[in-house]
């Protein structure tokens, strides 16, 4: 089996419902882990935006939550976990926002893409004390058994802002 990451909320390339927006609820939104290979001691998960600002005029990789330690038996994650509670052990990373937990796609202008990253690794992390992206991807580096992603899309409506 290859690892693979979904959502009951929305469709590889769909929309994202807003309620999982900084236009709605501003949830996180409920995923499915299947297919850890073998070895596996640690999930990690990274919501980016590879198209911040402007889809047309991409400048950086906006993160917009941060998960490690995630145990390998946990094979999804609630609606609204950033909230309601991550798995026993799981840690947060700080967003770009600087913060720690969920903060759900809001776009200035255009469509844009929301890659959601799930990494299988083969250590559990020590506590990097809520890192930012660059600092977990270098924890992370030559542990890596196999990565999957989830892509979905948003766009605001033109009064929403």
């Amino acid at each position: 089996m290859t690892l693979a990451i979904t959502s009951p909320a929305f469709s590889a390339d769909g929309a994202i419902p807003k309620r999982y927006t900084c236009d709605g609820e501003d949830l996180s939104p409920p995923l499915a882990f299947t297919g850890l290979p073998a070895g596996t001691a640690s999930l990690v998960l990274i919501i980016e935006d590879p198209d911040a600002p402007d889809p047309d005029a991409p400048r950086t990789i906006w993160v917009h939550w941060i998960v490690y330690n995630i145990p390998p038996t946990t094979r999804a994650l609630a609606e609204d976990a950033a909230r309601r509670g991550l798995p026993p052990g799981a840690l947060a990373g700080r967003n770009d926002w600087d913060r720690t937990g969920y903060g759900g796609p809001c776009p200035p202008v255009g469509r844009h893409r929301y890659v959601h990253r799930l990494l299988a690794l083969d250590v559990v992390l020590p506590d990097l004390k809520g890192p930012k992206r660059a600092a977990l991807e270098q924890a992370c580096a030559g542990h890596v058994l196999e990565a999957a992603t989830l892509v979905a899309r948003y766009a605001r409506a033109p009064n929403a802002r």
